[in-house]
């Protein structure tokens, strides 16, 4: 079974990620854009793991063979540039073949269509119902010489256009002035010769780590830029007196983001830093858009200067679909997984774009991130916020789904429930605008614990009673 995730199909290398499932995904996206639209043009991406290119290849020789052609990307690609390329070149989509920040031993298929965003939930439905109705039989192939030879399969490029975008909406004139110094981990991913070349353009100095290709993604595995992967820009951070470390995970679509006192800068908080920094220097008003288990600061900061909030499901595509609705309104989206975007930008995460953007911020407004979140929580009050993640034996996963079924809890750790949130998971809104929130993995036995609230012990409370609640004890 062939099933799309948050973020498009991924499975284990070899195991269920096979040429043979790549030509039955790819020949069912094929159908699917055959129906809406001829003489159709698709840009093919890849990342850095290991067979990205040759699985990028099948792809191209299956959408050949479907009349459809191919731009196959001439080397490993950010998806942010995929999603860009889309619009910028009015494509019928995109293919992408990345896990973006998952572990080595996965890759993926991300497929966007042509407005930009990763596909709806309809649209991958109708390519799940595809593939289980195929066999590789049914799949038509030209071979790629083949394709070349009569022009339906192109190598590009789509880098050059992409940069120039970047370079409209971040403020280079700024970042030129401020004389900064930036720490840079790729993670061995996209973001080489796309993060430290923009930097070299804005005149920054910068050193950038984990440029070379290395599909084991050592030394954690995992190309994802969050607090325990990226040791290496710590330390480089606090001995070398950078003012910021900037991280891009496998795909370079999520950022990682360390304050020059050392400190990781979560999503959670770089999302109420950029809606600050934006509405500040170039007086945007209007949408916010987070998913539903993000911080609230966002919520906070937005009542104060007059901004609307708008709660989404988890995924991306979801902030892309308000974005692509309300495209002179929107301000700025983000999720706490390390996902953003801006009015003008891509219905996407972009994570190169955050991280310039995080640059911009500090050589604005003269200040560490430090610094400007506390002009921020002086605005908001005090906001701390946890995650904990629960991998549960299976029977216990289904007991805990059938509670959320059935119960209805009256308080957690002493504070009356006063609202559910059911768009996606529960979240549950307890006293003094402190919530606790439960999501469960669509592809994993596993339970994850949201918190939020005021001061530490209010914390550490309430995620002892979400873990005694996921226990059911």
């Amino acid at each position: 079974m062939i099933k799309f995730g948050t973020s498009g199909w991924r499975g284990i290398i070899a195991e269920e990620f096979t040429c043979d499932n790549v030509r039955i995904v790819t020949q069912a996206i094929a159908k699917l854009i055959n129906e809406e639209s001829k003489k159709a043009s698709v840009i093919i991406g890849y990342d850095t793991r290991f067979m990205s290119e040759d699985f990028a290849k099948v792809s191209a020789e299956v959408l050949a063979g479907n009349g459809i052609k191919a731009l196959l990307c001439k080397r490993d690609t950010p998806t942010p540039v995929i999603a860009f390329e889309i619009i910028n070149s009015k494509l019928a989509g995109g293919i992408n073949f990345t896990a973006s920040h998952n572990p080595y031993k996965y890759n993926g298929i991300k497929y966007s269509p042509s407005w930009g965003g990763p596909a709806l939930p309809e649209t991958t439905k109708k390519i799940e119902k595809f593939c289980a109705s195929m066999s590789i039989k049914d799949v038509k192939i030209m071979p790629l010489e083949q394709g070349i030879k009569n022009k339906i399969i192109e190598i590009y490029d789509p880098r050059a256009a992409y940069m120039k975008k970047i370079k409209q909406l971040v403020n280079f004139k700024a970042l030129k002035k401020a004389n900064l110094k930036v720490a840079v981990d790729v993670l061995h991913g996209t973001g080489n010769g796309y993060l430290d070349a923009l930097l070299d353009d804005a005149a920054i100095k910068h050193k950038t780590i984990n440029k070379n290709r290395d599909t084991m993604f050592a030394p954690n595995g995992a190309p994802e830029p969050n607090d325990r992967n990226i040791d290496s820009l710590f330390q480089m951070v606090r001995k070398e007196s950078y003012k910021l470390g900037l991280a891009t995970d496998g795909d370079a679509d999520r950022f990682g983001i360390i304050d020059s006192n050392g400190e990781f800068i979560t999503p959670n908080q770089v999302i109420p830093v950029l809606l600050y920094h934006l509405n500040k220097t170039r007086g945007w008003n209007g949408i916010a858009a987070r998913s539903v288990m993000t911080s609230h600061m966002l919520d906070r900061l937005a009542e104060k200067i007059g901004v609307q909030v708008m709660e989404t499901p988890v995924g991306f595509k979801f902030i892309g679909e308000i974005m692509v609705n309300n495209p002179k309104d929107f301000i700025i989206g983000g999720e706490e997984s390390g996902g953003l975007t801006i009015r003008g930008h891509i219905p996407e995460k972009d994570g190169i774009l955050a991280c310039l953007l995080m640059a911009e911020a500090v050589a604005m407004n003269k200040k560490s991130i430090t610094a400007l979140l506390q002009d921020i929580k002086k605005m908001t009050g005090e906001i701390i916020t946890s995650r904990l993640n629960f991998h549960l034996p299976q029977e216990t996963m289904e007991a805990f789904r059938n509670s959320l079924k059935t119960q209805s809890p009256e308080s957690f750790a002493g504070m009356k429930v006063k609202k559910n949130i059911t768009i996606d998971g529960h979240k549950f809104i307890l006293d003094n605008g402190t919530w606790i929130g439960f999501r469960l993995s669509g592809t994993e036995p596993v339970v994850r614990v949201y918190v939020e609230s005021d001061n530490q012990t209010k914390l550490n409370k309430l995620l002892r009673a979400g873990k005694a609640f996921v226990y059911g004890k």
